[in-house]
């Protein structure tokens, strides 16, 4: 029996429990918000962010805004995006950074990476990113709920558990401190990640929640109910094999050679073990995807466009940072 097993993680019944209870206190309360919007839902186009704007819209009855960062998402993605905001009737905003940002971005991770590798480094710079974006409209606009579409154990648990603190939302700059020390980035580039001393004393920050790490999750019952829903075009572009984010393959390729496995393969063998994924599927997957990968063939085509688009050679792909050296804040 494996260390997992016989440690259980830190998310029991009882944590969950109260973050339902929370949960629904505040999405029943939330309607009675006097903003404009009732709640801002990060809209990726995968699975589990179309089904969030779905349960947040239809079951809960909010006025949402659907919001997206335009970077580095698949036309399988938008294609799903389009099709459930038009659907569901609700208002969209897309953001679209500057396109030269992310490329500089992630050709100097991919350079630089820490000792986890490519997955970890890129991710753990990214997504703050995003997150940063969203809580910067929900806070221009006076809406008082961000919701976003993580399963359970996304992001690591150090960072998140259900909710952002409210120290790391009101008070902490989110600036890698490595990219600033890098003398890589203008100070106008470092100004996208999140600080909420930019804002004047006295601004009413958002609540950024994970509604998924207190629902009940089961990655297949999602999939099939976008598909039922029509909130995706076909079965499988409910997969996050198809929807997953251009660059991700190229992180999954620098990782796999370096390592010798798939970075993503300990995430999902924690939802098997919960029950919230099927093993049987996930078999026969992981093999196919490391395939791919290895082979740049089919979706793994996506790590020879990428390493194009970044202007890098497979040679780039270095480790040459210590453990922690682009971890976010934590709470």
């Amino acid at each position: 029996m494996c260390a997992f097993c016989r440690h259980p993680s830190q998310d029991t019944t009882s944590d969950r429990q109260r973050w339902r209870e929370d949960l629904e206190r505040t999405l029943r309360s939330a309607k009675a918000s006097s903003g404009p919007y009732d709640a801002l839902v990060c809209l990726s186009g995968g699975k589990d962010s179309l089904y969030l704007l779905h349960r947040a819209k239809v079951e809960y009855g909010l006025n949402v805004l659907a919001f997206t960062t335009a970077a580095n998402i698949p036309e399988v993605a938008w294609t799903s995006i389009e099709l459930a905001v038009r659907r569901l009737g609700v208002d969209h905003l897309v953001y679209r950074p500057s396109d030269s940002f992310y490329r500089k971005l992630f050709a100097f991770l991919l350079r630089n990476q820490e000792a986890r590798g490519a997955v970890y480094t890129v991710s753990y710079v990214y997504a703050p990113l995003f997150e940063g974006d969203a809580l910067a409209v929900a806070t221009e606009r006076g809406i008082p709920l961000v919701l976003a579409g993580y399963s359970p154990g996304q992001p690591e648990p150090e960072r998140m558990q259900y909710e952002f603190s409210r120290k790391l939302v009101c008070e902490t700059d989110w600036t890698p401190p490595a990219l600033a020390s890098s003398g890589h980035f203008t100070a106008a580039e470092l100004r996208r990640f999140w600080n909420p001393a930019r804002y004047p004393g006295g601004t009413r920050f958002p609540r950024y929640l994970a509604p998924f790490h207190a629902w009940d999750y089961d990655q297949e019952m999602v999939m099939r109910e976008v598909h039922r829903l029509g909130l995706v075009a076909r079965r499988s572009h409910a997969s996050p094999v198809h929807s997953n984010y251009p660059i991700n393959w190229l992180l999954m390729y620098s990782d796999l050679k370096r390592f010798g496995y798939n970075p993503y393969a300990p995430e999902f063998c924690s939802l098997i073990r919960e029950g919230k994924a099927r093993r049987a599927q996930w078999r026969v997957m992981f093999p196919v995807v490391d395939f791919m990968i290895r082979r740049k063939l089919l979706l793994g085509a996506n790590t020879t466009r990428q390493l194009r688009w970044l202007g890098l050679s497979e040679k780039e792909l270095r480790i040459t940072q210590p453990l922690g050296a682009y971890d976010p804040p934590l709470a």
